[in-house]
């Protein structure tokens, strides 16, 4: 037999296209030849299957001319992830290991040039996504990726340490070339117990001294999904109290964790450790347009994405470049980024959290008495320019962090613990999707007009509306924020207490 089919996989967003690789040795001059629109990673995968299977003690076609197929031919294809398909194809079509064996797996994986086998990026988005539009096949993955991919549900996964295991588990009958490790071949079970982790212990809302008025505006930005902007002079507390926001935060759901695990396996941060742990992403001020929304050929998600179903902390929130900052505006709406390049498409999910934290002026110091401002009325102008009007009509709550003197700072008593105010949300966030099956951030406006809300808190919220000339966004959120405060409260219907709450988060910041 001259002809080998394997079958394998590519990452483009959340999708795992089927690759089919197709190897055929033919007579002729010696030749390795690799087509199917492969990207320079890929092709190098020539020298390093030679090496490999050479190093492990099995025979090379060197004198046969050797055409390796990567179909589809208009499939863009990355990474190392190929390299074990091409080997197994080359010893199926030289007859070294059962090639009809072959047809019930996909293979993935990176050889180096001893012929060991290195963990490839996105193994658990890889599955996730076969599952989704193809038919279910066994798995052969890198020990590492393997044990990444073996979170998922149903999925049926062998993990290989070297080339020589995979090859001994697919030799012929009656062939023994040699013994494996014994560790080096198992098979996972899907979707092994993995606890869920809640946020970092070490981080406790109770550290956070007096700021009564910001503790509150978590525990309801917690229980409900909302956006809070921050605003306070430097060291009043804003990054610490958005460090143990994610303490807060209710359990994730099965479906939320996957999409959570794929997203970061793309990017190569997932870790079986952190099953169950909402992310928590803090990139720095100086981040750019791509790193936040992600890009790239292929695409790969960017920070957004990174915090799907987690939290997207940005401090110093004016010093982002502008065009970064007004590429939130629809992910925040519709909740996915779909990154568009001339041949194909990548959408990835990007339904975070967002919180952000700003000082009131470029010194910081505006409206506090010490140290006095520098700033001038244009500074200040300029500075709180950079945020757009449709930018900050997409947050839920703005809140002032008022720095405490060292006298209040002493004294203030110790607060509730977040273990505490995590019950609430928990069971705050319960009520809500077992009312409408989402969150309250992500109510849409003809759930809302289902909501119960007396008459006193309905003329409220009409008469600031008129009063503030709010768009209709803006009174969409009130009433979102507005149901978690009841939802918080246990109330069956939201009162005018609950309104006025939610409506004094929503103003905006004055120091």
């Amino acid at each position: 037999m001259s002809y080998a089919q394997v079958h394998s996989c590519t990452v483009w967003g959340l999708k795992a296209p089927a690759v089919t690789v197709e190897v055929h040795l033919a007579n002729g001059l010696p030749q390795f030849a690799l087509v199917g629109l492969a990207d320079t990673e890929v092709r190098e995968a020539r020298e390093r299957v030679r090496s490999a299977i050479l190093n492990s003690g099995l025979e090379f076609p060197s004198n046969k001319r050797i055409i390796v197929n990567l179909a589809p031919a208009d499939l863009p294809k990355d990474s190392g992830r190929f390299d074990l398909p091409i080997a197994m194809g080359i010893l199926a079509a030289s007859e070294q290991i059962d090639g009809q064996a072959l047809q019930q797996y996909v293979f993935a994986g990176e050889l180096s040039l001893s012929g060991e086998l290195r963990p490839v990026r996105g193994a658990l988005a890889m599955l996730l996504g076969w599952q989704q539009h193809h038919l279910p096949l066994a798995w052969v993955l890198p020990a590492q990726s393997a044990e990444e991919a073996a979170v998922l549900p149903d999925a049926c996964v062998y993990k290989a340490g070297h080339l020589r295991d995979v090859v001994q588990a697919f030799a012929p009958a009656g062939s023994a070339p040699f013994e494996p490790p014994a560790e080096g071949w198992a098979k996972l079970s899907g979707g092994a117990p993995v606890p869920p982790i809640g946020g970092d212990s070490a981080l406790d809302l109770q550290d956070v001294r007096g700021q009564a008025g910001p503790k509150r505006a978590l525990e309801i930005a917690a229980a409900g999904g909302h956006s809070v902007l921050m605003s306070g002079p430097p060291g009043s507390g804003k990054s610490m109290l958005a460090q143990r926001l994610p303490g807060l935060l209710p359990a994730m759901a099965q479906q939320q964790a996957l999409e959570s695990a794929a997203v970061l396996s793309l990017a190569g941060q997932f870790q079986p450790a952190m099953w169950g742990r909402r992310p928590y992403r803090q990139p720095h001020h100086s981040a750019t347009m791509a790193a936040l929304v992600g890009g790239g050929a292929p695409p790969k998600p960017g920070e957004i994405s990174l915090a799907h179903h987690g939290l997207l902390f940005l401090d110093e929130l004016p010093e982002f470049p502008r065009l970064a900052l007004e590429a939130l505006r629809e992910p925040l709406e519709n909740g996915r980024i779909t990154l568009s390049r001339a041949r194909h498409q990548a959408e990835f999910p990007a339904q975070f959290q967002w919180i952000a934290a700003m000082n009131p002026c470029p010194c910081g110091y505006s409206g506090a008495s010490q140290p006095a401002c520098r700033c001038s009325r244009e500074q200040i102008a300029r500075y709180e320019g950079r945020l757009s009007g449709p930018l900050l009509d997409r947050i839920d709550m703005q809140v002032h962090v008022a720095a405490l003197s060292p006298q209040e700072l002493m004294q203030a008593p110790t607060g509730e613990s977040s273990t505490v105010v995590q019950a609430r949300c928990q069971q705050a966030y319960d009520r809500a999707v077992s009312r409408r099956g989402v969150s309250n951030h992500r109510l849409t406006a003809a759930q809302l007009q289902h909501l119960r809300i007396d008459q006193p808190a309905q003329q409220c919220l009409q008469q600031q509306a008129m009063k503030s000339a709010w768009s209709a966004r803006t009174v969409h959120r009130v009433m979102r924020l507005a149901q978690t405060i009841a939802d918080l409260a246990q109330a069956d219907a939201i009162l005018l207490p609950h309104m006025l709450q939610a409506l004094y988060f929503k103003m905006p910041v004055e120091p």
